[in-house]
C-alpha cells in the first residue's frame, strides 16, 4: 500500500500557494512538501493533522490510501 494524498490540489485551491508557503505554515522544507506530494515520503501523523488543520479539513480528506 501507498499513501496518496490532494495536497497539490489543496494548494491551487488556497490561493494557487506554492510549497515553499505550505511547507513555512507547518514547519518543514519545501522539499518535504515535495516528497509527500510526490508520494516519496509518509509524513508523521502530527505533520498530516498540520497539513489538514492548515487547510481546515480533515486527514481523511487530504491523504488516503492506494492499494498496489
Amino acid at each position: 500500500m501507498k499513501l496518496g494524498n490532494y495536497i497539490r490540489r489543496c494548494r491551487f485551491d488556497k490561493n494557487e500557494m506554492s510549497q515553499e508557503e505550505l511547507a513555512n505554515e507547518v514547519g518543514v522544507t519545501r522539499q518535504t512538501i515535495h516528497f509527500i506530494e510526490k508520494g516519496k515520503f509518509v509524513p508523521s501523523t502530527l505533520l498530516a493533522f498540520k497539513i489538514a488543520g492548515f487547510f481546515a479539513k480533515k486527514v481523511e480528506d487530504i491523504f488516503y490510501l492506494i492499494d498496489e
